[in-house]
């Protein structure tokens, strides 16, 4: 989970995502964190949603009723409840007709849902 390395200054990925913290404090951007992933994050890092909340360039994204249409499609699908959030997130919406990048450490988990993933290292 990207939101886990920026909370984790020994994570190999630390450096890179906080490069996108930067750029977004700059004015370069901005970054969105889904709620639910961020909730399961936290179940296996504590203390990683407050962290990622009281960051003052990342937006988190709730988790709302058309989040979780589209979460228990994709739940069914097969997707994992850390990735359901993030694509709902990712794909084009009313308020982001041209989609959003999907800033992760795992592209490949995201192949198929019509998102674009990049790697912060790559």
């Amino acid at each position: 989970m990207t939101a886990a390395a920026l909370h984790d200054p020994r994570d190999p990925y630390n450096e890179a995502v906080a490069a996108f913290y930067v750029q977004a404090s700059g004015g370069l951007g901005t970054l969105y964190a889904p709620a639910l992933s961020l909730t399961v994050g936290d179940s296996q890092q504590s203390g990683l949603l407050a962290y990622i909340d009281g960051l003052r360039f990342i937006m988190i994204e709730a988790f709302d009723t058309q989040a979780a249409l589209t979460a228990t499609q994709l739940l069914h699908a097969g997707y994992s409840w850390t990735a359901v959030h993030a694509i709902h997130a990712a794909r084009p919406s009313a308020d982001f007709p041209a989609a959003r990048f999907l800033l992760t450490l795992t592209p490949e988990a995201y192949e198929g849902t019509g998102v674009q993933a990049v790697h912060p290292g790559q």
